[in-house]
């Protein structure tokens, strides 16, 4: 089997609303999808461009990965990634290069699966789970109104994400002081009840005294991670604080390869490490990633922000994803791996593709 062609479109979409995170506004959803058609007939997706302009991420497959594939056996997705990867090395070992990388990995491996009439999970090993549990990522900041503490709209939200089934949830902090964010977080507490399990997500807002002061806020509240508590470059601040904070930190949605999350992972620096599959570079550096953090032990939780595409490809990861510890009982996060889902409008996730992922139950 050979590729014949690699194709490129940028994707772009209004959402119902508009919202902030700590570091700035969304009033819609942009990705990148990569199309890999061979000579056999069999064509495998992937993506990337997730973050920031989707058009680098393009250019970057169009004008120096593509050419390089075209006419290859898409069938080894991990020898590709090795070549690319080091014929680049000197200039493209971060940001639009490696998701590009991640968008074409994640195709062929799409294709691989096709080929042999089996999932991905297979090829990784085998499928150790059927279902995963779903974490509901939402209470974000309102476009219109992101400074105000909005108790109605709170509990509207909290009511919403426990009918849908949902019986762990993500808030987002750090756009307000840390007292006007502790007042969201006892509203979202009250709403949902003890029988909810809390996670909070500040986008690298906090300086590491801050983290640290929100971290104490965070442990009377019941909440068990912390995410991108300081900016990714900060590991000397991602190790203090996670020697002493009373909630687990995670981080690592803006980091990128092996190596980077050899260095957040080895060098102490989180107990939940956050690999985005369309931007850490695929499938292929999923696997690697994934063996870093067993070392140390490590729960390794993949980002996933994207399109139906990337919630594809994050599921049969998770599925052959081994139990961080392995015990008689399986419980979601304590040792078996669970997975984001946004909860806001997303019509890449929700429209594109033409049988939708039901969540169920949670």
């Amino acid at each position: 089997m050979k590729i014949d062609a690699i194709r490129t479109y940028v994707l772009k979409a209004p959402t119902k609303k508009s919202f902030y995170s700590s570091q700035g506004l969304f009033a819609g959803r942009k990705s990148l999808l990569v199309e890999i058609i061979t000579d056999e007939g069999i064509v495998g997706w992937g993506e990337g461009g997730q973050y920031g302009p989707a058009e680098p991420v393009r250019a970057c497959i169009d004008a120096v990965l593509a050419p390089a594939l075209i006419g290859q056996n898409p069938l080894t997705p991990s020898v590709h990634w090795d070549k690319m990867y080091a014929t680049n090395r000197d200039f493209g070992t971060k940001g639009p290069y490696l998701e590009a990388l991640s968008a074409l990995d994640i195709a062929m491996w799409d294709i691989t699966g096709k080929y042999h009439s089996a999932r991905v999970a297979d090829l990784l090993g085998g499928a150790r789970r059927e279902s995963v549990a779903a974490y509901g990522t939402g209470f974000y900041y309102p476009g219109d109104a992101p400074d105000r503490v909005d108790p109605g709209q709170i509990e509207a939200e909290a009511a919403a994400k426990l009918e849908i089934g949902f019986d762990m949830l993500k808030a987002k902090i750090g756009l307000l002081s840390i007292e006007e964010d502790r007042k969201r977080l006892e509203l979202i507490r009250q709403y949902v009840g003890t029988g909810v399990d809390l996670l909070v997500d500040c986008n690298h807002a906090y300086t590491f005294n801050a983290a640290r002061r929100m971290g104490d806020v965070l442990a009377d509240l019941g909440v068990l991670w912390f995410e991108e508590p300081v900016v990714p470059e900060d590991k000397a601040g991602y190790r203090k604080l996670r020697d002493v904070c009373p909630v687990a930190v995670a981080g690592g949605e803006a980091e990128y390869g092996r190596f980077g999350f050899a260095s957040l992972i080895l060098g102490g620096c989180v107990d939940i490490a956050q690999p985005d599959l369309c931007v850490s570079g695929g499938i292929s550096e999923w696997i690697k990633i994934q063996a870093v953090a067993s070392v140390t032990g490590v729960t390794v939780v993949p980002h996933i922000w994207g399109s139906g595409v990337a919630l594809g490809a994050a599921l049969q990861v998770l599925s052959a994803t081994p139990p961080s510890v392995y015990t008689a009982r399986s419980i979601p996060l304590l040792n078996e791996p669970v997975m984001e889902f946004d909860t806001t409008d997303n019509p890449l996730r929700s429209e594109l593709i033409t049988v939708p992922f039901a969540l169920e139950e949670g």
